[in-house]
């Protein structure tokens, strides 16, 4: 569906007709209001942002610009390992956004001035802007993957923000590279593959070109060409949405596609005096309206995919969000992104988390509780707040043929503040050329193994769009929540006719989730091994009853005594960043024919 439309020409002549300067298309908020750099730095309420950037740039003074070699850009090639790369790569992106920002808020100090000089060369001076992992098909001139157009943008907007207090040659150096390795081809070379991706890739390879179109190139024409382009592709990127909003990919790449999205759209907005308006959209308002929708309790989303168990907000993306729409949340402050936590170290973000931030916003101390059944992903969600703490239930449908896929149709998630899964989601497992391979889903993180479901004869659940929930309820109140999944398609094979999945969450009192199974089978049953994943070491109490003990919270598995023999495994997996975490995967193994029937209770105990 093609939700916004304008002709180059259109874009050209409303264009011409705000001839804004670049360095003007900032504002405070969504609402408006002009950016003050001065006051931004002689206010209490930035201090804990200014002071995790003045330590980080106390870090980088005295250290070199670490070299980009030709041995470290092999690495992926030869053995599939991007983090040594990257690692280099993305604290060369630190230096430059740290030194901006430094710079912007304390223009008088003239070693942020020099090292960011220093590094913006640097960069300048590097073969490509594009990681060896996103480059196996394409030529060193033509590629653009997701971190060359960030860059080009991080440029765009250094140039206008900071432009005329750099020497000449250097700002008309950052514009012709930008130019030639991402204007040039964007307009010449392509289509590209992400152009019409319906994931984050569209929207920020096309957002950040659009951008550093509207701050930097001079020609009206391909001003307005690369804009047109630029909405073409964030057409592609809504039809990757459900009409619920829901970001399949998770909080983070909420955070990371659509942001970029938001980016665009602001400075185009204003660029255009509000004629381009990509915020005029209902779906879009309910995409805005996700990220409150997700979290479970504090930082900790409902994790599903290729999410991290932790993911803090962008207080500036989800500032201008609440003033551009009522119903959407200021976060609480305890939730908020450091300036660190984004290892990827991107300017845009980072600008925006400073000129969008409001400390004078009214927030909550945590979210504010609720249940939320979002259809298209098919995802129940609920976050409960009472007086021993804040308890949070997700599961989900779906298919296993999702952005970023996990084989996890009808895995759950079970938390309690701040204490250790006692139902875990393990989240993102280390990027590597394997784990986008063959062998994805022999990963625990992304194999049905490694995900709280049955296994059937020792068999997980079949990848595949194939594989998929049927929701056969779904359903909230204030009292309880109801959520019913027939997940016999992802079993092929396995001789099941049915397997009908049941969550019950019942919200008075101490919270307590019941689980049932129920199965059918064309011919003889087969052996079931019922599974949950959890962050907590399970102790088994006695036949029908395992204690599952967090640091605050316990939980308390119960189920039919005589039918299943519990075992606990410990296992290792690397996360997103390449460290190793353990986990413990809780079965209870039925012999075949004993059984079609598995129901379970976790109920919560305070200590």
């Amino acid at each position: 569906m093609q939700r916004f439309h304008w002709e180059r020409e259109l874009l050209q002549g409303w264009l011409d007709n705000q001839p804004t300067p670049a360095g003007e298309l900032y504002a405070r908020s969504a609402s408006g209001g002009r950016i003050d750099w001065a006051a931004i730095a002689a206010s209490p309420g930035y201090d804990e942002m200014k002071q995790e950037l003045l330590e980080e740039g106390s870090r980088l003074a005295d250290r070199p610009i670490p070299e980009l070699t030709q041995e470290l850009y092999g690495l992926f090639e030869a053995t599939g390992n991007r983090l040594a790369y990257e690692g280099v790569y993305f604290e060369r992106r630190r230096r430059l956004t740290t030194f901006a920002l430094l710079h912007l808020l304390f223009p008088g100090e003239p070693p942020y001035a020099r090292r960011l000089e220093e590094t913006i060369e640097s960069i300048l001076a590097e073969t490509t802007w594009c990681l060896p992992a996103h480059m196996k098909d394409e030529s060193v001139d033509r590629g653009i993957d997701l971190f060359a157009a960030e860059t080009g943008f991080a440029l765009g907007e250094i140039a206008a923000l900071i432009g005329e207090r750099l020497p000449r040659e250097l700002t008309d150096a950052m514009k012709a590279q930008v130019n030639r390795r991402l204007f040039v081809p964007y307009l010449t070379l392509g289509p590209y593959h992400w152009e019409t991706a319906e994931h984050n890739w569209a929207a920020v390879c096309a957002g950040s070109i659009g951008a550093a179109a509207l701050l930097i190139e001079p020609d009206a024409a391909r001003r307005a060409a690369m804009c047109a382009k630029a909405v073409g592709a964030m057409n592609h990127y809504l039809s990757g949405f459900g009409e619920d909003g829901a970001c399949l990919e998770g909080p983070g790449y909420w955070n990371y596609g659509f942001g970029y999205y938001v980016y665009f759209a602001d400075l185009l907005r204003r660029a255009t005096g509000g004629r381009a308006d990509l915020f005029e959209d209902g779906k879009v308002r309910r995409i805005a309206l996700f990220q409150q929708q997700c979290y479970l309790a504090g930082n900790r989303p409902a994790n599903f995919s290729d999410a991290m168990p932790r993911v803090n907000v962008h207080l500036g993306l989800s500032d201008y969000l609440a003033a551009l729409h009522e119903e959407t949340e200021h976060p609480p402050l305890a939730v908020r992104a450091a300036f660190l936590d984004d290892h990827c170290a991107r300017f845009a973000p980072a600008l925006r988390n400073v000129i969008w931030f409001r400390p004078e916003a009214r927030r909550g101390a945590d979210w504010q509780p609720g249940s939320w059944y979002l259809p298209d992903a098919q995802w129940m969600i609920s976050r409960r707040a009472a007086d021993a703490g804040t308890f949070g239930f997700a599961a989900k449908g779906g298919t296993n043929d999702e952005p970023h896929n996990h084989n996890d149709v009808g895995h759950f998630i079970l938390l309690a503040d701040d204490d250790p899964a006692f139902a875990a989601d393990l989240g993102c497992g280390e990027y590597t050329a394997q784990y986008f391979g063959a062998d994805r889903y022999a990963y625990d993180c992304t194999g049905a193994h490694g995900h709280s479901l049955p296994m059937i004869d020792g068999r997980g659940q079949a990848s595949g769009a194939a594989s998929h929930a049927i929701v056969l309820e779904a359903s909230t109140s204030e009292l309880e929540d109801r959520f019913v999944l027939e997940l016999a398609a992802c079993y092929p094979a396995s001789g099941l006719v049915s397997l009908q999945r049941s969550f019950d969450w019942v919200k008075s009192g101490p919270p307590r989730l019941t689980l049932t199974d129920t199965y059918r089978f064309a011919a003889q049953a087969a052996q079931i091994t019922e599974c949950i994943v959890t962050r907590c070491r399970p102790r088994v109490i006695e036949d029908g009853r395992i204690l599952i003990a967090g640091t605050r919270h316990t939980a308390v598995l119960e189920y039919e005594a005589g039918l299943f023999e519990a075992a606990v495994e410990e296992r290792m997996f690397a996360n997103h960043y390449g460290v190793r975490e353990h986990y413990y995967r809780l079965q209870l193994i039925a012999q075949p024919g004993t059984s079609k029937l598995f129901a379970a209770e976790l109920r919560f105990v305070f200590r």
